[in-house]
């Protein structure tokens, strides 16, 4: 009997240390950081645990840093300050997104913009500006060298205030920001506002589920006091103009408010224009547009053949390319024999040599075209003295108009319309970084 007690005493204090141990480790787990045994995936709750001091060290880093308004990392988005503040804060966790693997970061941000001041573009900019960079720079330099991260995405939860049959309204509003690793290494490292811009053209961003720009210059149109009547985040509010600041502290939220405020977006400026609708890229529509644009192309091949070297058998055409339209011209570039190297180092000097010195001339053909979205140059490149079976590479490069057109006017660098544009390799789609490829040796 005495030997079944101490049986069942033993197994007691067996559980009751076992409990014991988890709430220690429990504890021990930084408060930002979601524990991996919440992470169904077998890799990433691997690497969840593999890096857990360098997401709580980024997880310290982030609040370490002073916001306008109360912000919270957080598990859940859409919170009121009340709930957040005795809600689970952590947040930084391994994910994935579009087949990467990413940092990801969730949080809620108390400051609550006037839908009818503010627009939809300008509100995902301050926070993106406010609060999502700030984040960016605490996390990225503690993954940048881990092989593991694939891009960093970012999901903050601001307030909206609007009015709704004359009542005013309150809600929050979700801003997605999705970056891969060597868009957010160009984004934080360039000091340049226009590299800043190409680097976060690399990425993608949502508002409320729905695709959206973020432009870095404020010069890009704030808010008209009209701005509610095309901005779906209004939601049919009264048209007149609210009182008061146009960025406030959520009202929901608990917090006292903060001593200093973003600076107010000017009135006085143009007001944002209504995205685009989709370009249309069937096959009626290629058609129209290459027919429209024949007599044009027809010019260019006889008038730049000599320096551009056009493929016989492929005739400029216009192709449907990433939701656009582009010019795709097909191109033979022969490089001298001192230019071998790699793939990497090929396409680099074929840029350098021969593509870039056909953008000027050829969007001298092109006035405020708005048939088509950009320009994709093919080429096959070949080095002198050198067997074509062995030594051709194919690349292809497709550049957005806006970025050819900067670069025509001498605002951009090579570099930075290769990274506003995109650049395949072999049919790979390769990051491109000229200084580097052109510096490397043969491989």
């Amino acid at each position: 009997m005495h030997k079944s007690r101490a049986g069942w005493l033993g197994l007691v204090l067996f559980v009751l240390s076992l409990f014991v141990f988890s709430l220690t480790v429990a504890s021990a787990l930084p408060a930002q950081v979601v524990s991996p045994v919440e992470i169904k995936d077998p890799a990433l709750r691997a690497l969840q645990q593999q890096y857990m001091d360098d997401l709580g060290r980024a997880g310290e880093d982030i609040l370490s840093n002073h916001f306008d308004y109360p912000f919270y990392l957080s598990r859940k988005l859409d919170l009121d300050q009340a709930q957040q503040q005795i809600a689970d804060q952590s947040s930084l966790r391994f994910d994935s997104y579009n087949g990467k693997t990413v940092l990801a970061i969730t949080g809620n941000y108390y400051a609550a913009y006037s839908a009818q001041k503010i627009s939809p573009g300008q509100r995902a900019r301050s926070t993106f500006l406010n609060v999502v960079m700030p984040i960016l720079k605490a996390a990225v330099p503690r993954f940048q060298n881990n092989p593991h991260v694939q891009g960093f995405a970012i999901e903050i939860s601001h307030h909206i205030m609007g009015k709704v049959m004359g009542v005013s309204m309150e809600r929050p509003e979700n801003l997605m920001v999705f970056l891969p690793r060597s868009g957010a290494l160009k984004l934080l490292a360039s000091k340049d506002e226009t590299a800043q811009q190409a680097a976060l053209l690399q990425g993608q961003v949502f508002l409320n589920a729905q695709p959206i720009s973020i432009w870095l210059n404020d010069a890009v149109p704030p808010a008209a006091a009209d701005d509610h009547a095309e901005d779906p985040s209004a939601n049919g509010a009264s048209g007149t103009a609210q009182t008061g600041a146009e960025i406030v502290p959520a009202r929901n939220g608990s917090g006292a408010p903060p001593t200093a405020s973003p600076t107010p977006l000017s009135p006085l400026k143009p007001k944002e224009p209504p995205a685009p609708p989709p370009r249309d890229t069937s096959t009626q529509a290629l058609s129209a547009v290459q027919l429209s644009n024949q007599p044009v192309v027809d010019r260019i091949v006889k008038e730049l053949e000599s320096q551009a070297h056009f493929v016989s058998y492929a005739q400029p055409k216009f192709v449907a390319f990433r939701q656009g339209i582009y010019l795709e011209l097909s191109v033979n570039s022969d490089l001298p024999a001192s230019a071998a190297g790699s793939r990497y180092k090929l396409a680099a000097t074929a840029f350098d040599d021969h593509i870039a010195h056909l953008i000027r001339p050829l969007l001298a053909y092109f006035k405020d075209e708005k048939e088509f979205d950009g320009v994709g140059f093919s080429t096959t490149i070949h080095l002198a003295g050198k067997s074509a079976v062995t030594t051709s590479e194919a690349a292809e490069f497709f550049f957005p108009l806006s970025s050819l057109r900067c670069y025509e006017k001498y605002d951009c660098t090579g570099q930075q319309l290769l990274d506003a544009g995109t650049v395949l390799i072999n049919g790979e789609r390769v990051a491109l970084d000229l200084q580097i490829a052109e510096g490397g040796s043969s491989r």
